[in-house]
């Protein structure tokens, strides 16, 4: 017998050669960021962490779901919006590109996410949805009217968009999109009102829009339209974002973390977050987006030599505590200022929770 006979193939793992069944199962249950790792033991799996099937267990299956922040960046250098995603590893976060997708993402579009899609609304042109379990994009229904510069979100499962029609400042519209049967109701009247990119939120049951003099309240359920004079009171926009029906945006003239509350209708600072803040005033700070991630705040901020030249993006996962008075405190969760999520001349259009 040869040497080449005489050596033997090694056993296959006994994880490769579970049932389909047993190995989704066991699959669902691992979080997201080890996925790229598991791809890498065999074709089959592969296969299965980029599968329907296996996002569909981590559905039905309690306590598997788990959120991932998703963010659109505009590059300065090609003049391009693409869509990231947050990996975390042990040692370190960084923003990954998803390869794959339209490489013209509307530049004065809006986007919302919903379960574990994103939906990209370009009137002019077209809307559609991204399913984030496997990167892939499928077109929407046409809007009844087109609408141009966009805000857009969700309240009670539907999408709420507004613009203006036919590129034509004084005619706006607002359009209510069923993610459920795929449908749209509207057009429906909007009050005048100067559409600022990004400048909306959803909290408690509500939509928020702010111009540059005023905000804005919808009440779905009432079909009607307010102006909220307190929380006018202060120049929140297109950083803000709504943790637990509370809003938070960075103050930038006065550089601190406020909070308004819509059942007190009253603005407070965010205590607790000195250190924080105060590294963040001394970097040359370009920009900074908070966004609402899995029941935390995340201030995304771009680091620079001067105004509008960023860097590199970096971040910093913020958990807050309502204590004794209805005082918000904030505590540093995660900080990632020592290394950059991305280099790049870099700002960010929309960042956004998805679930999986």
């Amino acid at each position: 017998m040869s040497r080449a006979e005489r050596k033997q193939s090694p056993p296959p793992s006994p994880i490769t050669s579970l049932p389909e069944d047993v190995a989704v199962d066991i699959l669902a249950r691992l979080p997201i960021c080890d996925y790229p790792r598991v791809s890498l033991v065999s074709k089959r799996f592969r296969s299965l962490v980029s599968s329907p099937e296996i996002y569909a267990r981590r559905r039905s299956s309690p306590g598997c779901t788990e959120h991932c922040l998703y963010v659109f960046l505009y590059n300065y250098a090609n003049r391009v919006n693409r869509l990231y995603t947050l990996r975390r590893s042990n040692s370190s976060s960084r923003l990954v590109l998803i390869p794959g997708l339209p490489p013209a993402i509307p530049p004065y579009g809006s986007f919302a996410a919903v379960g574990s899609r994103i939906y990209v609304f370009d009137g002019v042109n077209s809307s559609y949805t991204i399913d984030c379990t496997s990167h892939t994009v499928q077109h929407l229904p046409r809007m009844p009217v087109p609408l141009s510069n966009t805000v857009a979100d969700v309240v009670g499962g539907r999408i709420y968009v507004v613009g203006y029609h036919d590129a034509d400042p004084k005619s706006k519209a607002m359009l209510e999109f069923n993610t459920e049967t795929q449908t749209w109701k509207g057009p429906m009247t909007v009050p005048g009102m100067q559409i600022r990119d990004g400048c909306v939120v959803a909290m408690a049951g509500k939509m928020y829009i702010r111009d540059f003099e005023k905000s804005f309240v919808y009440d779905p359920e009432e079909r009607k339209w307010e102006t909220e004079e307190v929380l006018s009171s202060k120049c929140w926009g297109e950083s803000a974002c709504v943790v637990d029906d509370v809003l938070f945006f960075y103050d930038w003239s006065d550089k601190e973390l406020r909070a308004y509350d819509p059942e007190r209708k009253c603005w407070q600072v965010v205590k607790g977050l000195d250190d924080l803040l105060a590294e963040i005033r001394g970097v040359a700070c370009c920009w900074l987006h908070t966004v609402s991630y899995g029941g935390r705040l995340v201030l995304l901020y771009g680091k620079g030599e001067f105004l509008y030249i960023t860097k590199e993006v970096c971040c910093a996962e913020v958990s807050l505590e309502i204590r004794q008075g209805g005082q918000i405190w904030g505590k540093v969760y995660q900080w990632c200022d020592d290394h950059a999520l991305i280099a790049g001349n870099f700002i960010i259009r929309k960042s956004l929770d998805v679930v999986l």
